[in-house]
């Protein structure tokens, strides 16, 4: 029973917030089979994690055991800029040039749901077997991280969708890559340093959270408004490269 519960706890808030993220996109829903897709694949990516993570994590032995470039290391590198990239190449291997990524926003709304399936499949294999309350504080953390990460690389993968050229494009899938492990290596440095500082670092670890949710639903306002001032809302259209007005902002 306990098993169930857990494994209930470790899949209800990715489903929830997958259901939340697809109703924000009002003007023209995306495909469900084109989410399913990629949920699936992003749930799938987390097995490709593991090895990668592993091979990466090989490089540790460069600085000294134990000291804080480790810990950077460990949180920026192995599980910020892997588990990003990843989520981002899923991204652009099932929905990216689909006819249905018409809208800035659709960019937020398939990385978070390749977000979530990692997650999900993280999530499965991080609580099942270990006590209740570890499936309950990631539920409120560490799940809606990868939301929010991916969210917010999300909006950056819309913005590159609609550049006017490949330098343009390529820039912005950096920027949005960057934001991404920024986020995601300081939620794993503030979890990582709680054995050495105490429990003050995971009291960093709310703050974050709420932070990354002002910010994610800026630029889910910021996208939902370009999109409707190019015409892409309820047009089933896709617009152009730059079709953007020039008043658009551009946000970090």
């Amino acid at each position: 029973m306990i098993t169930l519960i857990s494994f209930f706890l470790a899949v209800a808030p990715t489903i929830f917030l997958v259901r939340y993220f697809y109703r924000l996109d009002k003007g023209k829903p995306e495909p469900k089979g084109l989410v399913l897709k990629v949920f699936l694949f992003g749930l799938l990516s987390a097995l490709v994690a593991i090895p990668l993570e592993l091979m990466v994590s090989s490089f540790q032995g460069l600085f000294d055991p134990g000291s804080l470039a480790v810990i950077l290391f460990r949180s920026f590198i192995v599980a910020g800029l892997v588990e990003e990239w990843i989520k981002l190449t899923v991204v652009r291997l099932t929905a990216y040039r689909a006819g249905a990524f018409d809208e800035v926003m659709d960019g937020i709304v398939y990385t978070v749901v390749a977000g979530l399936g990692f997650a999900c499949l993280e999530n499965i294999l991080y609580v099942v077997g270990r006590p209740l309350s570890i499936a309950l504080i990631r539920a409120f953390t560490a799940v809606p991280l990868h939301a929010l990460a991916s969210g917010l690389m999300g909006y950056s993968v819309g913005k590159a969708r609609f550049a006017a050229n490949q330098a343009e494009e390529g820039a912005w899938m950096r920027r949005g890559l960057f934001t991404a492990v920024l986020v995601h290596g300081l939620y794993d440095f503030l979890l990582f340093m709680v054995p050495i500082w105490g429990h003050l670092p995971g009291l960093g670890l709310i703050p974050l959270i709420l932070v990354g949710f002002l910010a994610l639903r800026s630029r889910i306002r910021s996208a939902i408004a370009q999109d409707r001032r190019a015409g892409r809302t309820g047009t089933g259209e896709v617009a152009g490269p730059g079709a953007e007005g020039k008043g658009d902002e551009d946000e970090a």
